[in-house]
């Protein structure tokens, strides 16, 4: 699905690279035969801290790992092409969780990358911690922002956190705090499956700071309030907002037909306080989102309200549609929020959906109702005016005050 994944690389690259798991235990517990691979690589890549567990081999060309990782690895990669012989890469654990394995079958193709897994630091946590499979999620954050452990947040819930250093389970303990989760009890595990294995317990509200290994993996049993659901809507106080905020039954209503499914990628365009896009990542970890919002405060915003509510990874983009909208990854949905009226916008979001693609625009003036429902003659789809009364008093007694009636234009492409 569109904005998950690399296509493979078309420059060249080696025929076939064999990425090596190597637990805590480092290079005395990697099996013999599996050391006789590395040993008799003509390349071997890895983080500085894994190549140096090797014994020396003459001859052996080894290279640490680009950084940024994803933009340099297309030349490393590229460069090995005229070495011959066996590529190996090493990684930590199971190269497949949150790992290095993942992202060279991104540019590689399947086809072209082997795993040899050593046992996971989720698979060893789970059994230090007494944890089924099913019982608990997993989270990482080893290259990204912590918030993202926020949108696990429910009374009850078992967390494993991959952290990206030591100085990860401090973060999380001050972001569980601050969402009133303070008093989740955290276990931190150090070095798994190494003779120098860590354990440190402690409530979040109560961590001290205490020295951690950098190796270590977060095990956390929440307990909180209720902290809203993945269901489209919830409450417009969640959001810091001007106003500009696409109200709670609205964005229910938009939600149902933009349909988020598990790694599928949402333009909000004009997007406000970020709300519809915020909401469609929380929906499911890999679904990914661009907002586009022309102010640039609003901008800022956005990005608050993405890492309050757990999904630190939206994208936000300052500028205005349509010329905002070039060179985005292509998206499977679209919601227009604001800015359907200005020329081109329509058009642009239109040709930027492939088959099976959901477009949702709302508007609540005359200018826009009448390019919603002239886009609807047009191409068909569904054409809905939603009207919200919402009961407050009246003196003594209690009415109701309507909000600004929205029409809501769908279309499947």
């Amino acid at each position: 699905m569109s904005g998950t994944t690399a296509p493979p690389l078309s420059s060249p690259s080696p025929a076939r690279v064999t990425v090596v798991g190597i637990g805590a235990d480092g290079w005395p517990g990697v099996p013999d035969g599996t050391r006789s691979l590395v040993l008799g690589a003509a390349v071997v890549l890895g983080g500085q801290r894994h190549l140096a567990l090797l014994p020396d081999v003459p001859g052996q060309r080894r290279e640490p790992w680009p950084s940024p990782l994803r933009s340099g690895l297309p030349g490393l990669l590229g460069s090995l092409s005229g070495d011959g012989g066996d590529v190996v890469a090493l990684a930590s654990g199971d190269p497949l969780v949150s790992g290095i394995g993942t992202t060279l079958i991104d540019l590689l193709g399947a086809d072209s990358v082997t795993i040899v897994p050593a046992v996971s630091s989720v698979a060893l946590a789970r059994a230090a911690l007494g944890w089924s499979a099913e019982s608990c999620a997993v989270v990482s954050v080893t290259r990204s922002d912590p918030s993202a452990v926020l949108r696990e947040l429910a009374p009850g819930r078992r967390v494993l956190v991959l952290s990206a250093d030591e100085t990860t389970p401090g973060a999380v303990a001050r972001l569980l705090t601050g969402a009133g989760y303070g008093a989740s009890a955290m276990t931190v595990l150090g070095d798994l499956g190494s003779d120098s294995a860590s354990r440190i317990s402690s409530a979040a509200a109560a961590w001290s700071g205490a020295s951690v290994s950098r190796l270590n993996i977060i095990a956390l049993e929440l307990s909180g309030p209720h902290a809203g659901g993945w269901v489209a809507g919830l409450p417009d106080d969640s959001f810091e907002h001007d106003g500009q905020l696409t109200k709670r039954d609205l964005r229910a209503s938009a939600l149902a037909r933009l349909a988020p499914a598990p790694g599928e990628h949402l333009w909000d365009v004009g997007a406000g306080a970020g709300s519809v896009g915020i909401e469609w990542m929380r929906a499911h970890p890999s679904c990914t989102a661009t907002a586009i919002e022309s102010s640039e405060v609003r901008s800022e915003r956005i990005t608050r309200n993405a890492a309050r509510l757990g999904v630190p990874g939206l994208r936000v983009i300052t500028g205005q549609a349509p010329s905002a909208l070039a060179g985005l990854a292509a998206p499977d949905a679209i919601f227009i929020g604001g800015g359907a009226t200005r020329p081109g916008v329509l058009g642009a979001c239109l040709n930027a959906l492939r088959a099976g693609g959901r477009l949702v625009a709302h508007g609540v003036t005359l200018d826009t109702e009448r390019v919603l429902a002239n886009s609807y003659a047009a191409r068909g789809g569904e054409l809905t005016r939603i009207a919200v009364e919402t009961a407050a008093p009246i003196g003594s007694f209690t009415g109701w005050t309507p909000a600004r009636t929205v029409t809501q234009w769908t279309l499947v492409r």
